[in-house]
Formats: structure tokens, C-alpha cells, sequence
């Protein structure tokens, strides 16, 4: 007679799909002898508080202010860019073109190949298809429609950087995937062969299509379930072609490391740089506009070059902060350094080497921003960004 089945294996298998998968096996072998994991998870390159330090009772205040409410979403509709397919149909004249699609999706045209970073076409970044952030402006092409990728390259597991429906989507064509250590576990849950996934831990490389791809440090943190092991890694990447280098940051904190990763990869022809969904809540796994230009500069040796793109800000409401903040405040800091930055419509290709698209489109939409380098204190009195406006990078309007 066979007894009761465990309680454990019952419970795994009414897991919803969305949660994905715990490594087991010889990926988690793999990922307890990483040098970055002790104590039972992944570490960070420098100490991160991950929890929000305010109470439930501050984040419902400022949540439900219907005043604050109304500055964290576009005034009217995002003008998504209307001829993205036409534009990329040829390849680029330089050898090196972007397209950000939204949030922190760009399609990366590098040296005859091409690279989606951390694809998101679902109307949520919810494990739910009824609740979570929905999207504040529709994808500009297509999935189907976008045509065969080289290698698709995902930052972390979180779900608006991890889509279920995209990833299945693409588990049917057959592109490569590029992922930090412990992240193949959901994709293979989600219907990716395991000969399709190469999984990095912090500086491994591989080769892709002529490509080398290497998945570098950030200052951030994983999970998708309720009750998370902390047994996925986070990444910022690298990927360099036979003529040009590109940075994606994925999401992180600022830390010193930006420097090493420059000194040993760059400098770079564009950089991708989380500049939104900041807050004084959680300094250390999210960059202020500010921090992320110094995190370019960085990059670059400390001094400007290259392009940067501002990525992970328009598409979703995920922080306090007004919807075109991120926008106006990385502009301000760009100029003040005389560093080059795109601010495209989604959907806008551009060639770093080209014409620049830099028109902030996102104005007539906004509502009035002030001083946003400037924040005021927090209940402790401490500034909200302070380690901002040590940067000194723009001052006051």
C-alpha cells in the first residue's frame, strides 16, 4: 500500500508557472561552488540592503496620494515610434544600431548580429495576467514580427526583465540564451532546451554567433516566488563584436565596480543604464539618473565617450518618482558632463555613430517636473538623495 505522497512535491507542482523553477540538480551544485555564493545565496559585489526600508503604512500614503498618483503616469498616450520594422529592415550603415523597445528591452544590431536584451512583451510584470504594473504604452513591433535574434540576454529574474509569455514565445525559434547562474532553471521549466542556455556566472564569457558575451557584476538581487531561495544570479553584461562593445546594466545599485568593468572591457560604443524606478526606499539596488551617468563615465575611464542609453524607465510604474523624471534628470546630468546621450520614442532606432535622437518627446505628455536632482529629506531627515548630490554633476535649474 502506498503511502500519503510528500507534502513538498505536491505544493512544487501547484506552483504557479510564472514562478518558474528552483535549480536542483548539477546547476545547483554549479551555483554552490560560485565564488559569489555564501551563506546560502548570492552575494552582492559590495553590501545592498534589498528590502524597502520604509513601513507599509509610508508606501500606502504614497501609493493612493491621488496628486502623486497622477505625476507617476503619462498625460496622454506615448508616442510609440511607427516605422520601427521599415527602419530596421536594412543593416545598419555603421555596424552598430539600438532600439529600445520599452522599460529595459533593447534590440542590439552589433557587427551582423543581433541581440535582444531582457525581452518583455507581456501587458504585466506580474506573475498574475489580472494584477501588477501593466504597461503604459504597447510594444512597438510585434514579437513574431521582429525576425530571427542571435542570442537572447536576460539580466535577472525578476518579472519585468523575465517574461513568461516572451519567453515562450521565443523557446520556439531557435535562438540562443545568455543568463546568470541559477536563471536556466526557469527557462527550462518554460520550455527552453538545455542545449539552447548558456548560464554565466560573474566573469565567464561565451561565444555567440561571432560574439562574445561575458556577464559582469551588479548590485542587485533575484526571486520570483513566495518564498524565494535566492539561488539566481544577477548580471549586468558585456557584449563585444569584431568592431564594436555595448554594456547592458541590467538592474543595480551604484558601486565602484563600473571601473573594473571598464578598465577590463571598455570603453564601450554604448552603454545601457538603468536610470529609473529609483528611490530614497532603496538606495542600494537602484540607480538615481545621477548615479547612472557616473556608472557610464565609469565605464568609460572617466570620461565621456560613447553613448548612453537610459533604460528600465516609461513603460511601467514601479517607483514614486514622477513618469518623466528619469528622462529630464539624466538630460540635466548628461549635459552639465558633455556626455552623449539617445532619448528615442520607443520603438526609435539609432546608430551611435549617427544622428542621435535627443527631442524630449516625453514633455508634452508630463506633468511639470521640478529640481529633481534635489529631493527633499525623508522622515530621518536624511536627504533622499544624497549620495546623488554628492556627484555635483548638474546642479539647480
Amino acid at each position: 500500500m502506498t503511502g500519503p505522497r510528500p507534502s513538498r512535491p505536491r505544493l512544487r507542482e501547484l506552483r504557479p508557472e510564472a514562478f518558474g523553477a528552483d535549480p536542483s540538480g548539477a546547476r545547483l551544485e554549479r551555483i554552490r561552488r560560485s565564488p559569489n555564493f555564501a551563506d546560502g545565496v548570492f552575494q552582492n559585489p559590495v553590501g545592498a540592503r534589498t528590502r524597502p526600508s520604509g513601513s507599509l503604512r509610508e508606501f500606502a500614503a504614497l501609493y493612493f496620494r491621488k496628486e502623486e498618483r497622477r505625476r507617476r503616469a503619462p498625460a496622454a498616450a506615448i508616442p510609440v515610434h511607427p516605422t520601427t520594422l521599415a527602419d530596421i529592415a536594412g543593416p545598419p550603415a555603421t555596424g552598430l544600431r539600438l532600439t529600445w523597445m520599452g522599460h529595459s528591452s533593447v534590440l542590439v544590431e552589433i557587427d551582423g548580429r543581433r541581440v535582444l536584451f531582457d525581452p518583455v512583451w507581456g501587458e504585466r510584470c506580474s506573475p498574475f495576467p489580472f494584477a501588477g504594473p501593466k504597461r503604459l504604452h504597447p510594444v512597438p513591433v510585434p514579437l513574431a514580427a521582429l525576425g530571427p535574434v542571435d542570442v537572447v540576454v536576460i539580466s535577472h529574474d525578476h518579472y519585468d526583465h523575465l517574461d513568461l509569455p516572451t519567453i515562450k514565445a521565443l523557446a520556439g525559434t531557435d535562438t540562443l540564451f545568455a543568463v546568470p547562474l541559477g536563471v536556466g532553471a526557469h527557462l527550462e521549466r518554460w520550455g527552453v532546451p538545455a542545449d539552447r542556455l548558456r548560464e554565466l556566472d560573474w566573469h565567464e564569457s561565451t561565444t555567440v554567433a561571432g560574439l562574445s558575451l561575458t556577464a559582469t557584476p551588479a548590485r542587485h538581487f533575484c526571486g520570483r516566488g513566495l518564498r524565494n531561495q535566492q539561488h539566481t544570479l544577477w548580471a549586468s553584461w558585456v557584449v563585444e563584436g569584431g568592431g564594436h562593445r555595448v554594456f547592458h546594466s541590467g538592474d543595480t545599485g551604484y558601486f565602484d565596480g563600473f571601473a573594473d568593468i571598464g578598465a577590463q572591457h571598455g570603453p564601450f560604443d554604448a552603454t545601457m543604464i538603468q536610470i529609473g524606478a529609483y528611490s530614497e526606499y532603496w538606495p542600494d539596488i537602484h540607480m538615481t539618473p545621477e548615479e547612472g551617468l557616473r556608472a557610464h563615465l565609469d565605464l568609460q575611464g572617466s570620461t565621456p565617450h560613447g553613448v548612453l542609453l537610459p533604460i528600465h524607465w516609461g513603460t511601467f510604474n514601479l517607483a514614486f518618482h514622477p513618469w518623466a523624471e528619469p528622462a529630464e534628470w539624466t538630460a540635466d546630468a548628461a549635459g552639465a558632463a558633455g556626455q552623449k546621450i539617445a532619448l528615442p520614442r520607443p520603438g526609435e532606432p539609432f546608430e551611435p555613430a549617427g544622428t542621435l535622437p535627443v527631442e524630449p518627446w516625453w514633455r508634452p505628455i508630463s506633468s511639470p517636473i521640478a529640481h529633481p536632482w534635489r529631493r527633499p529629506a525623508s522622515a530621518d531627515g536624511a536627504s533622499h538623495d544624497a549620495r546623488a548630490a554628492d556627484l555635483d554633476l548638474a546642479g539647480d535649474r
